[in-house]
């Protein structure tokens, strides 16, 4: 009997550290910024990895255009390019903790 209690304090020290790993890989997310970019600079969207939008910056020169489709267009775009990387990287990331093992809630 006290080698399955032993099994299971194993258990449970790995999924501590699983947990701690996961903790330190969030905090190391939510510290690396991201840059989004569309219409070759014109507008950037800065995110964390974890997703969080933090800033946005519009050229001069995409202000003065006056073309408020085309702008909107580019805000997007640069929007989804920010948010495609911080996923890749969030990824990357996580399957480093987890082995590569798709758990529930780690996304």
């Amino acid at each position: 009997m006290t080698g399955s209690f032993g099994d299971m304090g194993n258990l449970l020290k790995q999924a501590q550290r699983m947990q701690a790993a996961m903790n330190d890989a969030r905090e190391e997310l939510d510290a690396k910024e991201l840059v989004g970019s569309s219409g070759g600079g014109a507008v950037d969207i800065t995110v964390t990895a974890n997703g969080d939008v933090k800033g946005v910056r519009i050229s001069d020169e995409a202000l003065k255009a006056g073309d408020r489709s085309l702008l909107e267009e580019l805000i997007l775009a640069a929007v989804q390019d920010a948010l495609n990387q911080a996923k890749r990287t969030r990824e990357e990331r996580l399957s480093k903790v987890t082995g590569g093992l798709n758990l529930p809630g780690f996304q």
